[in-house]
């Protein structure tokens, strides 16, 4: 005999989670359960309770800074259990009061009505490299944050570096040169030094660590097939694979394109369309590294010493998608650039493309176990 199912709406916080319940059928109401403590063993309790009334639970909740371990621990059971992302939970315009409960009892209430979408939920392994990846971009936003200060420091203390390229050995040459008209100055810019070079050794050692165990990783077959595209290093090509995660996953490079938030946005109507400039939904980590692998394609296609290094092992198929993506995206920049388009705009417009090329050479590698 099949049980029936009830639908249970989860509203996690750090320290409690509001519990809803909604039968099957549309004529049931929706229950509120109560709230419990944030703890695992708390969660289990009400799952044996609701398990020894003969029903089959099926479980949701909003993705959030308590990450993924409550949909672990049910899925580890044998159990459903959806995380949906809070930003695509339809809600009603004049509802103006929101609390846990009425959290907990739309989550249900939708759930049974089949109108959520739930994410993409990495395993352990691929989690980890992404919180590598992302401590990584942390560190270089505290490096650029430390260099700024220090330079804003020198330029209200009157001193200007005359030379073209900053933060290089020869600025760092006239930085060490620099002295203070006050003991109090003096200590502050060694300070601010410090503070710089402390940032710029944890971004080299976390590289380091990015490098070594994306050797290890189940996705770096992948990792190195997409560095074989222009602009797409290591970082860039780690970085996306570990937020993206399995490509395979996408079953047209226009469903990518939308969830990296690279699609223009459109408000139209009748006879009138009006498009405006990309949606920015989705996974911005993944965007940001695309936009910046982009930038390379403003050049005139080459392939230099070091990308030919990258695509030395790679197969023949690969090749082929690399050099018809630069001939494309190179073409396609000139030709945006001389319509008058601005440049941010044909750089999004570069990356959109670059990511279906990423699409097309994810495609040819096995799928990882």
């Amino acid at each position: 005999m099949t049980k029936s199912i009830t639908y249970v709406g989860f509203d996690v916080h750090k320290n409690s989670i509001d519990v809803a319940l909604a039968d099957a059928g549309r004529e049931s109401e929706i229950r509120y359960y109560g709230t419990i403590n944030g703890d695992l063993a708390s969660l289990d309790k009400v799952i044996r309770k609701l398990v020894s009334r003969g029903t089959r639970p099926s479980f949701v909740y909003e993705a959030g800074p308590c990450g993924y371990e409550i949909y672990r621990h049910l899925t580890q059971q044998g159990y459903d259990c959806k995380v949906v992302a809070p930003s695509l939970i339809p809600r009603k315009s004049g509802d103006r009061i929101k609390n846990d409960r009425r959290d907990a009892e739309m989550l249900a209430r939708l759930h049974r009505a089949g109108e959520l979408t739930p994410v993409y939920v990495p395993c352990l392994e691929d989690e980890a490299m992404r919180d590598l990846c992302r401590a990584r971009i942390d560190s270089k936003s505290a490096e650029r944050k430390a260099r700024q200060q220090l330079g804003a420091f020198l330029l209200r203390s009157g001193f200007r570096y005359s030379g073209k390229t900053p933060w290089s050995k020869a600025h760092w040459n006239w930085i060490s040169c620099i002295k203070m008209p006050h003991p109090a100055q003096q200590i502050t810019l060694q300070e601010y030094i410090d503070a710089v070079r402390s940032c710029t050794e944890r971004v080299e050692r976390m590289t380091e660590q990015i490098r070594q165990l994306a050797e290890q990783w189940r996705m770096n077959p992948v990792v190195e097939a997409i560095q074989a595209l222009r602009g797409v290093s290591l970082i860039v090509a780690t970085t996306t694979v570990a937020e993206l995660g399995d490509l395979t996953r996408f079953d047209h490079p226009r469903q990518l394109m939308a969830y990296l938030g690279l699609v223009p946005s459109e408000h139209s109507s009748g006879e009138t369309v009006k498009r405006g400039g990309i949606t920015k939904t989705g996974n911005g980590h993944a965007r940001r590294m695309l936009v910046e692998a982009a930038w390379s394609y403003r050049l005139p296609a080459r392939v230099s010493r070091r990308l030919l290094e990258r695509q030395r092992h790679l197969p023949q198929a690969v090749w082929e998608i690399a050099w018809k993506a630069q001939l494309r995206l190179c073409s396609r920049y000139r030709l945006l650039t001389a319509k008058g388009k601005r440049s941010q705009v044909v750089i999004a417009a570069i990356a959109r493309e670059l990511s279906a090329f990423i699409w097309a050479i994810a495609q040819t590698v096995p799928r990882p176990a």
